[in-house]
């Protein structure tokens, strides 16, 4: 009987040790714990450029060139129209004879000073001729500075005649047609640049003291990271309709997915919760229906259902329900949905 009892209990030891070989393992679990994080109020918003402008005419002339048109990519600095610069390029040229005669007409007076005082230190002319060829060449030098400044007022006549961007951007509307008579101030095209982007909205009263405490904001995007506002900037006054304050987000520059007129999300921060986190990983997504691998203390495994909240920057998933704070979760649910299956079948056997 005695070397019955042990071959049962050596019997009994080797399915244990085949039914632990075949379910693996305990799969590799992580703690559910709380974390403090802030506390958003989400707001629609829209994106709008910081750089728009319409670029005005500078001088009179006649449309001779409109070089983009609306949807056109315009680089900094580029030309965008040209006028007629026949009456521009006449006066240049008044200017620029007026510059060359003053410059003739000082270097007169120079050389006639510079003669004049050598024979007034050896006492051979008088003062009063001395101080007429000083006067002489002083006015000489004003001639002169003024046509300098004759001539740079023609040349930047001249460069209105050539309309250029401001700033790289689209050009969005289309003012003149070539021939057409423009005057100073009339506008000629309008544009935006996509480099420098913001997001306006608008914060209901009760929650604009948060906001304006903590300063901080994200950009909510649909497929892509949200993106960190930079700076905040506040209206000081309420819209009288609503109630509600309009509050400008500062985004960083060459933000890419956004454009001008897109509705977006944002969230501002306006306290902390205290939220349950685990790895976005160790989540099993079906369908519509969230669910974790729960491992207890004595190893066993089991599957429950959770109620997911938004996704945490760093990975982390919020648990609205069905986990408690310290559970076991499995890591890998693919690995740890093996590990019961193995289990359940050998507990079948």
């Amino acid at each position: 009987m005695i070397h019955s009892g042990l071959h049962r209990l050596l019997a009994g030891m080797l399915i244990f040790w085949a039914a632990s070989a075949l379910a693996g393992p305990d799969p590799v679990t992580v703690t559910a714990t709380r974390h403090v994080l802030p506390a958003e109020q989400v707001f629609d918003g829209r994106v709008e450029a910081v750089q728009q402008a319409t670029v005005s005419a500078q001088t009179s002339g006649r449309v001779m060139e409109v070089l983009y048109d609306v949807d056109d990519f315009v680089d900094a600095g580029s030309i965008i129209i040209r006028l007629r610069d026949t009456e521009q390029r006449a006066r240049l040229d008044q200017a620029e004879a007026g510059l060359r005669e003053a410059q003739a007409r000082f270097n007169e007076a120079r050389a006639e000073f510079e003669r004049a005082q050598g024979i007034f230190e050896r006492q051979l002319i008088s003062r009063a001729e001395m101080d007429r060829v000083t006067a002489t060449l002083e006015a000489a030098r004003a001639r002169l500075e003024s046509a300098r400044a004759a001539r740079a007022g023609a040349q930047e006549a001249l460069e209105h005649a050539l309309v250029r961007a401001p700033y790289a951007g689209i050009v969005t509307q289309r003012h003149v047609e070539v021939g057409e008579s423009v005057s100073p101030g009339q506008p000629l095209l309008s544009g935006i640049s996509l480099e420098f982007l913001r997001v306006t909205t608008q914060v209901p009263q009760r929650f604009i003291n948060p906001v304006r405490r903590h300063q901080t904001a994200r950009i909510l995007l649909e497929d892509q990271p949200a993106v960190v506002v930079e700076r905040l900037t506040f209206f000081p006054y309420a819209d009288p309709a609503t109630g509600s304050f309009r509050v400008r987000a500062e985004l960083p520059d060459r933000t890419p997915g956004l454009f001008p007129g897109m509705f977006v999300k944002v969230a501002f921060t306006v306290g902390e919760r205290e939220t349950l986190l685990v790895p976005a990983a160790a989540v099993l997504q079906r369908s519509e229906v969230s669910a974790v691998y729960v491992v207890d203390d004595q190893g066993r495994i089991s599957l429950r259902q959770v109620r997911t909240g938004r996704t945490e920057g760093d990975g982390q998933v919020a648990i609205l329900a069905g986990l408690s704070e310290g559970e076991q979760v499995a890591l890998d649910p693919v690995a740890a949905g093996v590990a019961l299956k193995n289990r359940q079948r050998e507990a079948a056997r």
